[in-house]
């Protein structure tokens, strides 16, 4: 059984046992053991549901394909009162948002809900789904809205790396709100590296 792999199971406090189970899950496609996963992420367990969200994210880092048909509970997942399978849920929707991205899209007000009340690591993810919708022209404009509301409003400390993460899919026909936005926060940044990082970003942008 999938659960006598689990690292809780086991009396593991560190990640290993779940990181080598989803590589070996990958290795087989062992679909069946994946569906036990989901089922386990929906126990009432909390030591369940963190270690199995763990090993099907894992999972979807490495072979998207495997979990993508389980878009639907990974949303419910995000409604949970446990921050871990919250924000785990959150990292396996963005491992499969590059191959389900117009389905992804329609729950997005889920997503926008939940970032708001969430950790920082829900808002790190949904970030990257955003960035990864840029690449889908019915989804860009939306998803680059969005993004410039995040980083108007996100905390500073995230900013640079939210911004490093957009850029490379930033062009010319809307450069001008992101580095409005951007810009815009300089003078909230203490640290002086992380407003350096900003700072690049907006002279690749071509503005100083």
């Amino acid at each position: 059984m999938i659960k006598e792999r689990l690292a809780s199971t086991n009396g593991r406090r560190d990640e290993e046992p779940n990181i080598e189970l989803a590589q070996e899950i990958v290795q087989k496609q062992d679909n069946h053991s994946i569906s036990e996963l989901i089922k386990l992420m929906n126990s009432k367990q909390k030591e369940l549901q963190n270690d199995s969200i763990k090993v099907l994210y894992e999972i979807g880092e490495l072979s998207p394909a495997l979990i993508e048909n389980y878009l639907v509970e990974f949303v419910e997942a995000l409604k949970s009162k446990n921050n871990r399978l919250q924000w785990g849920a959150m990292t396996a929707i963005k491992t499969i948002s590059r191959i389900k991205p117009l389905e992804i899209s329609e729950n997005i007000l889920t997503l926008e809900q939940v970032v708001e009340q969430g950790s920082v690591i829900t808002r790190d993810n949904y970030i990257a789904i955003l960035v990864n919708f840029l690449d889908i022209p019915e989804l860009q404009e939306r998803s680059f809205n969005s993004l410039i509301n995040q980083l108007k409003e996100c905390p500073t400390n995230q900013l640079p790396m939210y911004a490093e993460m957009a850029l490379p899919k930033i062009r010319k026909n809307n450069s001008s709100p992101f580095s409005s936005a951007i810009a815009n926060r300089l003078d909230e940044i203490e640290k002086e590296s992380k407003r350096k990082r900003l700072e690049k970003v907006l002279k690749k942008l071509g503005r100083n």
